[in-house]
């Protein structure tokens, strides 16, 4: 009977909210009643019910909407760490390679730095128990490695070429999981800042990253939320606070109970004044288009990018007396100017899980052409401009995905963990004077390159690991292909089993194969995927050397938004044509503009 009651309350927690308002609510809860109940008393073998009931809370919630999930126990701290912002562990990145735990970054002021262990040290042992072969995974290391605060674990480490061991003996503490990674300044004037997630710590990294740049000289701020999937609610409002001056509506919610809650900015925030970009892809969802919506609807900024994920549910966490969680779907989301921006479901969980893929089959990623809204769905900010809901954010400047960065070879490279073997390898031995000759990153930044030498070692090296230097090869695609090109000839060619020759059969496909395999690595080759592969090494060896977030710079360089953005901030025309507020700037005119005029 105590898993009966178990069920029973879980039940009861999950329906609490529809009480005396849905059809049919009390004769469906009896009904389930009655049957775990006779299942309980009657059932020919003894039951257990934990895995039953969650797979039934799975079930039930996939008949609602796409947000709303059950998390088990065993999940609901890897699922909670990020957004809380906080874990206890050693405080390093590490990465798998070879079987091996390789060291990538140690957290400053973290305790794996007290101690003394350096990116690039190899931890082999783990309170001398042997961590590397088959048996070590992500979830071994993270295992083993974090622990309550104050604990301690002992590791044994080998450096470099040095034979010996290194033990440290390393006591846990609380390591920061920080949303703001990269913040600089992009220019004299405009500064950087990439959001990765709206967690419980994000607004303090926000005002933190903006009072620095601030005082190197910001003025004008381009705000990354790309592949930002949100977070918290309260902390997206909290966000939006820090762009938005006066009382005004960020976000309101709503549902059919008309219990939702409308937020207003009201705090004096850092940024409500000077030019605001945000950057946006199919991959900002959430608490990103809150942000993104609001900025756009009240003019305060230009929204830059691709048209967003289109999530315009919020949901509520329920933790079940098992410490399992379901996180229900409470309201819609609403920006200021009324705008739901929640895409369709209501073709099934599998059409819209697809969307991003139909979207890329429909070359929505690629022109803003198309992507079609009807006037339904179109709003008016304050300013007259004309934005639209229904499905993400519609950015107010599209930038197309850049295609000519990917290519077969470079996801190979990727799949196998090439970059990070050969890095490790390349450090190993490099590192000692690449930091002498390369003291900053700004030193690297400007001074390092890959040479066509170092690329070519890096290709033989990526071939010992088994990557090969191809395009792409389907023999079914080819074959369609094949005969949809050649139907008519072959249909007047070979009108009988009789009349087939394979020899002419045979070379003709073997032409129009060899052919277009050749086209398409030309193709490959003039995409300049070359040209990534040595961008994302340098990425790489820059991130040994001086962390994550200086070295991300290094992708920005050839970032097509992230430079397109720069050249639109000086573009005071650009502004001016989407009415967009942006701050004392606007009543100010310098020298070009009493030129222009």
């Amino acid at each position: 009977m105590k898993k009966f009651a178990f069920i029973a309350l879980i039940i009861s927690l999950l329906s609490m909210p529809l009480l005396a308002q849905n059809k049919n609510y009390q004769s469906s809860r009896t009904k389930m009643d009655q049957v775990i109940n006779s299942i309980n008393q009657m059932y020919v073998d003894s039951v257990d019910f934990d895995p039953m009931v969650d797979k039934s809370i799975v079930t039930l919630l996939k008949e609602l909407d796409p947000h709303s999930t059950f998390i088990p126990k065993k999940d609901v701290q890897a699922m909670t760490e990020p957004l809380q912002g906080t874990f206890d562990g050693i405080g390093v990145t590490f990465q798998l390679i070879k079987d091996t735990i390789n060291v990538i970054e140690v957290i400053i002021n973290g305790p794996s730095e007290k101690v003394g262990l350096l990116a690039g040290d190899k931890i082999v042992k783990v309170d001398d128990t042997l961590a590397c072969g088959d048996k070590i995974t992500n979830d071994w290391v993270r295992k083993h490695l974090r622990g309550a605060k104050g604990s301690k674990v002992k590791v044994s480490v080998k450096r470099g070429r040095n034979p010996e061991l290194i033990d440290f003996t390393i006591t846990r503490g609380a390591i920061p999981m920080y949303s703001i990674n990269v913040a600089f300044m992009a220019d004299e004037t405009t500064g950087y800042i990439k959001l990765e997630r709206f967690a419980a710590t994000s607004t303090k990294e926000l005002t933190d990253a903006l009072r620095r740049l601030k005082a190197r000289g910001m003025q004008d701020l381009i705000l990354d939320l790309r592949g930002n999937g949100g977070g918290y609610l309260n902390v997206a409002f909290e966000v939006c606070d820090q762009f938005i001056s006066g009382k005004k509506m960020i976000v309101y919610t709503d549902n059919f109970r008309k219990t939702g809650e409308s937020f207003y900015s009201g705090n004096a925030g850092l940024f409500e004044d000077g030019k605001l970009i945000v950057l946006v892809d199919e991959n900002s969802a959430s608490a990103s288009e809150i942000t993104s919506g609001c900025i756009q609807d009240w003019d305060r900024g230009l929204v830059v990018g691709r048209r967003t994920f289109g999530k315009g549910l919020v949901q509520k966490p329920l933790r079940l007396v098992d410490q399992s969680e379901v996180r229900l779907t409470i309201s819609h989301y609403y920006t200021p100017t009324g705008r739901c921006i929640q895409k369709p479901y209501n073709d099934g969980l599998d059409a819209y899980y697809k969307d991003l893929q139909t979207r890329a089959n429909n070359g929505e990623l690629y022109t803003a052409d198309k992507i079609q809204f009807p006037d339904s769905l179109k709003f008016k900010t304050p300013h007259g401009r004309i934005v639209y809901g229904g499905g993400g954010i519609m950015p107010d400047i599209f930038i197309p995905l850049d295609t000519t960065k990917y290519s077969t070879l470079y996801n190979e490279i990727v799949r196998k963990g090439v970059f990070g073997n050969y890095v490790m390898d390349y450090l190993e031995d490099n590192r000692e004077n690449l930091k002498k000759t390369y003291p900053t990153f700004e030193d690297f930044e400007k001074k390092y390159k890959i040479s066509n030498k170092q690329y070519n070692e890096f290709m033989a090296f990526a071939k010992k690991e088994g990557v090969s230097d191809s395009a792409a090869f389907k023999f079914s695609n080819y074959a369609t292909s094949f005969l949809n090109a050649n139907k008519e000839k072959l249909d007047s060619l070979f009108t009988s089993a009789r009349h087939i020759d394979t020899r002419v059969l045979d070379t003709m496909f073997t032409n129009y194969v060899t052919k277009n395999y050749n086209e398409a690595m030309r193709l490959r080759n003039e995409a300049h995927a070359n040209e990534y592969i040595k961008d994302y090494l340098r990425f790489e060896i820059a991130r040994g050397l001086y962390g994550y977030g200086e070295a991300y710079r290094i992708f920005l360089e050839t970032d097509d938004t992230f430079q397109q953005a720069l050249k639109i901030m000086h573009d005071k025309k650009l502004f001016k044509k989407f009415k967009v507020y942006s701050g004392k700037s606007n009543n100010r005119k310098d020298k070009d503009e009493e030129e222009e005029e």
